[in-house]
């Protein structure tokens, strides 16, 4: 299942949504979640999910990375379907059961947001490299320097924790792989048994984090690192005809979203 999580990786590509730029993508993916949650209704559901599809077409990233991603979270999902049909009240499918047609439409409903809310937060990172994720972020938020906030840093901190975040998932898989090797049995017994079973696992991926990160302390510091202060950059961001283009239509997706919500369509 360790391999299954596909956050943080970064998939190139020469698709029109990798060429877009990442304050635009940053931008598309808010209004993206705002409009979801702007739904209500089973039509606002199908547009989200046809705007979801025609977005990861366009990026050409195989459906099988999305699907893969969501593995780990099927506990979560199934969970959160579970609860909804039980604990809906309404009008009972079978007498004397405890499922309701609108529990079971809730469940349904709530299970698609969440599947396109994290399909659109994993497109974002499947199209955007973490050195350009961090420029967008630091654009965006440059308005933030007259108040005195360490915008460089912040963007910083959140583009390296996406970005190692397939290496610790790498890290804690050989050191799974390692421990079986010794005989370390991780899926037998209660749950406390397992939970013990996994101090071998946390101790060395723990030390291993902290050498990781004082390693790349030491780096950046050998190379002079200071912040954002009279940093150049190898790319700088413009925006293109395309970027306007996808900011246009992402405000019509938004307005499309409120009218079906206020509007009852």
């Amino acid at each position: 299942m360790l391999r299954d999580i596909t956050l943080g990786q970064y998939f190139p590509g020469d698709t029109i949504v990798h060429r877009l730029d990442p304050r635009t993508k940053l931008i598309l993916v808010i209004l993206y979640i705002i409009g979801l949650f702007e739904a209500v209704n089973w039509w606002s559901y199908g547009f989200v999910f046809l705007v979801t599809c025609a977005c990861i077409a366009a990026s050409k990233i195989p459906l099988k990375s999305f699907t893969k991603g969501l593995k780990p979270l099927v506990i979560v999902i199934i969970l959160t379907a579970v609860l909804n049909m039980f604990y809906t009240p309404g009008t009972q499918i079978v007498e004397g059961f405890p499922i309701t047609w609108e529990g079971l439409k809730k469940s349904f409903l709530l299970v698609s947001r969440i599947l396109m809310l994290i399909a659109g937060t994993f497109l974002l990172t499947y199209t955007t490299s973490p050195i350009a994720l961090t420029d967008g972020l630091e654009r965006l938020m440059n308005p933030l320097k007259k108040i005195k906030v360490p915008v460089h840093e912040m963007s910083m901190m959140m583009s390296m924790a996406l970005r190692f975040i397939p290496t610790l998932v790498e890290e804690t898989d050989k050191i799974m792989s390692a421990q079986k090797a010794r005989g370390a049995d991780f899926e037998t017994g209660n749950i406390i048994e397992r939970a013990k079973a996994l101090i071998p696992i946390l101790v060395p991926l723990f030390v291993s984090s902290f050498r990781r990160a004082d390693e790349l302390a030491v780096a950046m510091e050998s190379r002079c690192y200071h912040g954002g202060e009279g940093r150049t950059r190898l790319k700088q961001l413009r925006y293109a005809r395309r970027d306007y283009i996808a900011l246009l239509l992402g405000l019509l997706f938004l307005a499309v979203m409120i009218l079906l919500r206020h509007f009852g369509l």
